[in-house]
């Protein structure tokens, strides 16, 4: 179960950094609770999941699992750059990610 609420986690955290491009500085009322809500969700996740993975892979796969998801969103929604080096990168960062799963 831990595993679960680690992945889910991450998936809160990809929700609440790709909204705080929709707070606008946290100057729009709505966009601010559900990123501040999506924040306390993934921290709380985070926290719980811990309790039985180990704090370094699982802080690193909340990370990792956030950082590419963030960024994937970022490119589709925001219209940030697509690279070659960019994408080469975040599947690096995804390998990392699987590799840490399969080593804990």
């Amino acid at each position: 179960m831990a595993w679960v609420f680690l992945f889910i986690a991450a998936l809160f955290e990809i929700s609440w950094a790709t909204g705080l491009k929709y707070t606008h500085g946290f100057t729009k009322l709505w966009p601010s609770v559900l990123t501040i809500t999506a924040v306390v969700t993934s921290l709380v996740l985070l926290a719980l999941a811990v309790r039985s993975i180990p704090v370094g892979t699982g802080y690193a796969i909340w990370t990792g699992i956030g950082a590419a998801g963030t960024a994937t969103l970022g490119m589709i929604l925001f219209g940030e750059p697509v690279s070659a080096g960019r994408l080469f990168f975040l599947c690096m960062i995804v390998g990392g990610v699987i590799g840490l799963k399969f080593t804990t």
